[in-house]
């Protein structure tokens, strides 16, 4: 394979990766690959550094050294806002939807960062909840329903890289559930996906591969087929 044509298949590339709050030095040369496509997850414990790898990606850290390629391109001088008009959709641990307006004001509003974006009568055959409830105030969603609400409008922006963090947290089984058929639909449909989550049971048979994090550092890249023989290491890091 070229150069050229590797860097097609490949939508995101971290290499050597620092990055910093402040003065503290949380990440510690990370290196990750992410094929178009792909689900792949970001493993370990809380404070392991698996979300602010997700904000150094968007340029929302402090400082950042390394590389990080987007679609082939170097972003790491790129501000935050352009990073998201390259396609990349960033749906953070507290969602960010805007509780003052319904859920449909809320879907409305986002800007397209390219072609391809879902439409309404897509999203609601996706998330037949937000249908149920388009009328409804962010305010008074569910913990469920406001996480499908923030999936959903990056959804309507054409993004076709998920970043995405703790998506299932403290939500009811039958609502994580939903969320899993989601991630399947949106892979098949081929769009590629970073997912940061602590629910391993949740992660393990939707992602292609796992990288397992531990202070800041990737300690472990794991293929579907090892997680068998691999289950050692995972309970090691995670106690799974």
């Amino acid at each position: 394979m070229t150069s050229a044509n590797r860097a097609d298949y490949e939508q995101l590339r971290l290499a050597d990766l620092h990055a910093f709050y402040g003065e503290s030095h949380i990440l510690h040369g990370i290196d990750i690959k992410v094929n178009r496509g792909e689900l792949v997850t970001l493993l370990g414990r809380n404070g392991s550094g698996r979300t602010t790898t997700l904000r150094a990606i968007m340029n929302m850290v402090g400082k950042r050294t390394g590389s990080v390629m987007i679609n082939g391109r170097e972003t790491l001088d790129v501000p935050a806002h352009q990073i998201a008009r390259l396609g990349v959709g960033y749906c953070p641990e507290e969602r960010g939807i805007f509780a003052s307006l319904n859920v449909e004001e809320n879907l409305m509003l986002p800007p397209t960062v390219r072609s391809g974006g879902m439409s309404l009568d897509e999203i609601y055959d996706m998330f037949p909840n937000l249908y149920e409830r388009r009328t409804s105030q962010g305010t008074r969603l569910s913990g469920g329903e406001q996480q499908m609400l923030a999936m959903a409008r990056i959804l309507r922006t054409g993004a076709n890289l998920l970043l995405l963090d703790e998506i299932t947290e403290g939500l009811a089984p039958v609502i994580v559930q939903k969320l899993g058929e989601v991630l399947t639909q949106l892979k098949n449909k081929g769009l590629t996906i970073v997912l940061v989550e602590q629910n391993f049971r949740f992660a393990a048979p939707l992602a292609d591969r796992h990288y397992l994090m531990e202070h800041g550092t990737i300690v472990e890249e794991i293929q579907a087929h090892e997680l068998q023989d691999k289950m050692d290491i995972l309970n090691t890091y995670l106690g799974v």
